[in-house]
């Protein structure tokens, strides 16, 4: 099996020999290379033929997607819903050094 899909920005898929999920962050056409990053935060580029002989398939994000990224905003998350509780139903506060 080969990947008949295109590469897409912020898409998630999974490589399925390798069981690895990644991320597109950014196609170059000038230099022919998808730029990916993996759940567990590496980073890698494949060029277009390594892309379609590979065995990539659309997945939805992973439920720890920002795990590698340490600690991030719920802002940069692209969340809208800005209320939010604990159990006890007392206020989430934002998270500041």
């Amino acid at each position: 099996m080969t990947t008949v899909t295109d590469p897409v920005i912020d898409q998630w898929y999974k490589d399925v020999e390798n069981s690895l999920s990644f991320k597109v962050v950014a196609i170059e056409e000038s230099d022919d290379s998808i730029e990916v990053q993996y759940l567990n935060g590496d980073i890698s580029e494949y060029d277009n033929d390594t892309w379609y002989n590979s065995t990539f398939d659309f997945i939805e994000a992973p439920e720890d997607w920002s795990a590698p990224f340490g600690e991030i905003s719920s802002d940069d998350l692209g969340y809208s819903d800005r209320g939010g509780s604990t159990i006890d139903d007392t206020p989430l506060k934002d998270y500041q050094d």
